[in-house]
């Protein structure tokens, strides 16, 4: 069985290199902090098996989960940085991003649970240290083109940082209700 501790990190502690957050910052990095619990708690005491295994009609397991939102705060930090050109243009994907992308929401056999709660741990990490040092959280950025956003519009950095936390507590709730079906276990309750 793979050995995982669950570290909840608090967001107001001082970031190396970086100073103390306090403010709104800190409100942000604590109710991200929180989600991010939440969502490494369910894998808690599982063997890399298990978090492969898909417990519903979904394509989803605990593994991938925690990749596809690895994946996804990594790539919206650095829209907050260098804006939409870092991420796909969805409307000119072909067949093999596709299938890069489901692959995403994998953990493939050469990937490990505890590989992919490291490289969650420091994507968490590279985010607070840029949330602890931003200084305009409403600077913006113009999205990306895809079918699901309306072009032209623009995201703040606040409004980033929002959807991450959005999104991290949305496949936490993904994650309770596969973990509960593959042995019961829950994250609340």
């Amino acid at each position: 069985m793979s050995e995982t501790t669950i570290v909840d990190e608090p967001a107001t502690r001082e970031l190396a290199g970086a100073p103390a957050t306090a403010g709104e910052h800190a409100d942000l990095l604590a109710m991200l902090a929180h989600q991010r619990h939440f969502l490494r708690f369910t894998t808690r005491d599982l063997t890399d098996e298990q978090a492969r295994r898909r417990t519903t009609a979904s394509e989803l397991c605990l593994g991938g989960l925690i990749k596809h939102v690895t994946v996804a705060e990594r790539t919206w930090v650095d829209f907050i940085l260098d804006g939409p050109s870092v991420m796909s243009d969805f409307t000119t994907m072909t067949e093999a991003d596709w299938a890069r992308r489901t692959d995403e929401f994998r953990l493939l056999p050469s990937e490990t649970l505890a590989g992919v709660l490291a490289d969650y741990a420091e994507a968490a990490r590279r985010t607070d240290e840029l949330v602890a040092t931003l200084d305009d959280l409403d600077a913006t950025q113009p999205l990306p083109k895809a079918p699901w956003f309306e072009p032209g519009a623009r995201w703040s950095t606040r409004r980033v940082l929002m959807h991450i936390i959005a999104e991290t507590a949305q496949h936490a709730g993904h994650a309770d209700i596969i973990r509960e079906s593959l042995d019961g276990a829950k994250s609340m309750g």
